[in-house]
């Protein structure tokens, strides 16, 4: 039973065939009873969580289990296509079709000849490319700059989000000169926060934290630094130099929850002074 769908596919259209057609079944009325219940909304999370988990993988160079997770994300988009075809909305080649006819539209120095050609200067060329495909993603749009940013998803990481918001404001020349001056705001902001907190306003701290966070995150955007990358990176730095105190301190056979914090800040500085000499 269902011997055909046990075979691989010979080619990449094949293996995607042979996907619908499992998927297909799984929610037909001999399939799943969890497949079957599904819906846009339930399955929110899973594609969230199977892009993250992509992403890890490249991160770790992880090739074998990157393969993997690109499948699963392959998974969603195929079962929204199928849950958008069964609603009489679209389907995957709708899907597939509409991003072929985005990329050609966004890619006019690749399809359009009156184009012209790019300077040899690999930089100059990316730059250019980048200038070309912001403006017809504005031309997409014809909307203001602020529908622009409302339609940034809030389902990003809010770094990110934080992030685009930033440099959409940038692209129409609501921006700083100088990075100095994104210095200047994160010390307003680090001290209006201070003046929060010591007033024990409660109900507006959430909001100047958030103030504080965003100027951060500016001032990395002028670096040219990715905020979720910096975040990231430190987050594992601390996770390391964390382990360093818990491995040494078991060596010495001492307990965590039983020692001073003056003890474990200084075993803190010595994986700090570790780390520098390696």
């Amino acid at each position: 039973m269902y011997e055909e769908l046990y075979e691989e596919g010979k080619s990449g259209a094949e293996a995607v065939d042979r996907l619908c057609r499992i998927l297909a079944l799984l929610r037909s009325r001999d399939g799943c009873p969890w497949d079957q219940a599904q819906t846009h909304e339930s399955l929110r999370a899973c594609m969230i969580e199977e892009a993250y988990e992509a992403v890890d993988a490249i991160e770790k160079e992880d090739w074998e289990h990157l393969e993997e997770e690109l499948g699963d994300v392959l998974l969603q988009v195929v079962f929204h296509a199928g849950l958008g075809q069964e609603a009489g909305r679209f389907d995957l080649a709708g899907v597939a079709n509409r991003e072929c006819e985005k990329m050609i539209r966004r890619h006019p120095h690749v399809f359009d000849e009156k184009q012209g050609t790019f300077s040899a200067n690999y930089t100059e060329s990316v730059d250019k490319v980048l200038e070309k495909w912001e403006n017809v993603k504005r031309k997409e749009r014809r909307g203001t700059q602020t529908a622009s940013m409302e339609e940034l998803p809030r389902s990003l990481p809010a770094l990110t989000r934080s992030c685009k918001v930033q440099k959409k404001a940038a692209d129409v020349g609501f921006d700083w000169d100088r990075v100095e001056e994104a210095f200047g705001k994160l010390e307003e902001e680090t001290r209006e926060l201070l003046e929060i907190y010591r007033s024990q306003d409660r109900e507006h701290i959430k909001e100047e934290v958030g103030d504080l966070l965003f100027a951060a995150v500016n001032i990395a955007r002028f670096l040219d630094v990715d905020p979720e990358d910096a975040l990231n990176f430190a987050s594992q730095k601390f996770i390391r130099r964390f382990r360093f105190i818990e491995e040494t301190a078991a060596a010495q056979g001492k307990n965590l929850e039983e020692m001073t914090l003056t003890e474990m800040d200084r075993l803190w500085e010595q994986a700090k002074t570790e780390e520098t000499h390696r």
